[in-house]
């Protein structure tokens, strides 16, 4: 016998008399049934089935097939892997082949044989389940920029994006945004996607002192200094064929400036005290909270290494304006730490849910990460009260005055900022956050599609 009860059979049949005789040839199965469009949009939302088998006539108008069709292309917008088994008429192969020319997996001509159709069925299944594991596969051997990151704004999924998509070229990137958002998180998230042989390796320029930081990026021969005692590899020859990130790249003296620019135009370095030229291929990256336009203005940083810098420019928003990432985050720094303090089962109280929505975060990602390993230390139950992370307990005048006045608009980011919270403070869990919501599951998950929220 069939198991398949994880991903149920749908059968879409308005012919009452069929369905249940299609039910019944397919036993092993486990299976749902829907008689016209809606009701088999709100089945497969409901159980999301990999394989579906469906009749192109529906009510309203069961003699053509404009239902069938749209509800075809609505399952497959849905999720393109559904395997969608068409019954037709004997007279329908055009309809069928265009079914499958949309993207249906095979059809059947009526009256169908019980015998084959449960072959195609378990076919169908078999297929289902190879690409699914394939795609595993390809998730775990080919990590991209959102591996590491957590978020569901809009904006950094977008930034998350355009980061795989330029991973694999050796474009130069520059990462703005302030301190705390999640640079070098990024930073390490293109390196991963970049799929470069060589090391991840980072310097930040404003922690090391003026007269070491040359030393540190270019690397010295022995003898070239006093203490020089063995020849040592700088940070950009210890990143070949890898990644180099500099961080604070705004606070990169002016003396060394120059000769940045000469290595990113001629990929080769000397070292201090040597007098070879040395070719290294590597990828750079650099960060920054300053303005680099404003420092050029002001002659405290070359106008050409900055356009050299700048080939990739992308702009990170600071955790106040990413609508339910705090929360998501702080959920999943909790449960990180909790795991690493054995404290399995703690969690955030609703009133520390609320207080973190309300908190700004001047310190951005990093000031939340340190406030929840701090509160999962510190709390003394099973619930982080505001308490433990040091914020006040919430109020509710906290509203701001609206500018924008269309309605549709503001409807529309009233909706999606409601759906982000509440699916942050559900931990993504749909049943809680539609009832946190106060709406069915479809119709948040309508909602969510019409929303463009993944």
């Amino acid at each position: 016998m069939s198991d398949h009860s994880a991903s149920p059979l749908l059968i879409v049949e308005d012919d009452l008399a069929l369905q249940k005789q299609i039910k019944w040839s397919l036993d092993s199965f486990e299976s749902v049934t829907a008689s016209d469009r809606e009701s088999a949009l709100l089945q497969f939302r409901r159980h999301q089935p990999a394989v579906v088998t469906m009749d192109l006539g529906l009510p309203p108008d069961p003699d053509s097939t404009s239902e069938g069709f749209k509800l075809l292309a609505q399952m497959l917008d849905i999720d393109p892997a559904v395997k969608v088994i068409v019954l037709t008429g004997q007279n329908e192969q055009s309809n069928a082949l265009r079914a499958v020319a949309l993207g249906a997996y095979d059809f059947l001509a009526k009256p169908f044989d019980p015998d084959v159709l449960k072959l195609t069925i378990e076919r169908a299944y078999r297929l289902a389940e190879l690409q699914a594991e394939n795609r595993r596969l390809q998730t775990l051997a080919q990590p991209d920029a959102l591996g590491s990151l957590i978020t569901r704004d809009p904006d950094m999924m977008r930034i998350a994006r355009t980061i795989d998509r330029v991973a694999s070229s050796n474009a130069t990137v520059m990462l703005l945004g302030e301190s705390g958002t999640g640079k070098e998180v990024l930073s390490q998230g293109l390196h991963v996607a970049s799929k470069r042989s060589g090391r991840f390796v980072a310097i930040n320029c404003a922690a090391i002192p003026e007269n070491l930081l040359e030393s540190e990026l270019f690397g010295y021969e022995k003898g070239a200094f006093t203490g020089a005692a063995k020849q040592t590899l700088g940070k950009i020859e210890t990143a070949d064929k890898g990644t180099l990130m500099l961080d604070e790249i705004g606070d990169l003296p002016h003396s060394l400036q120059a000769k940045l620019l000469r290595f990113l135009e001629q990929r080769t370095i000397e070292r201090l005290g040597g007098r070879n030229e040395i070719p290294v291929d590597v990828r750079v990256v650099c960060a920054t909270h300053q303005d680099l336009k404003k420092l050029s203005a002001e002659g405290r940083f070359r106008e050409d290494l900055y356009y050299r810098l700048a080939e990739i420019v992308v702009t990170i928003p600071p955790l106040r304006q990413r609508t339910g990432d705090a929360v998501l985050l702080a959920h999943a720094f909790v449960r990180r730490f909790a795991q690493e303090q054995r404290r399995n089962g703690l969690a955030l109280s609703e009133d520390a849910v609320r207080a973190i929505e309300l908190h700004p975060w001047p310190g951005n990602v990093r000031e939340l990460l340190n406030a929840m390993k701090r509160a999962v230390i510190m709390s003394d139950g099973d619930r982080i009260t505001p308490d433990d992370l040091g914020l006040p307990s919430p109020s509710d005048n906290s509203s701001g005055e609206r500018t924008d006045l269309d309605l549709r608009t503001v409807r529309e980011t009233a909706e999606r900022q409601a759906i982000l919270a509440a699916l942050a403070r559900a931990n993504d869990n749909i049943v809680k956050a539609s009832e946190i919501l106060g709406v069915s599951r479809p119709t948040l998950y309508d909602l969510m599609k019409r929303l463009a929220i993944r």
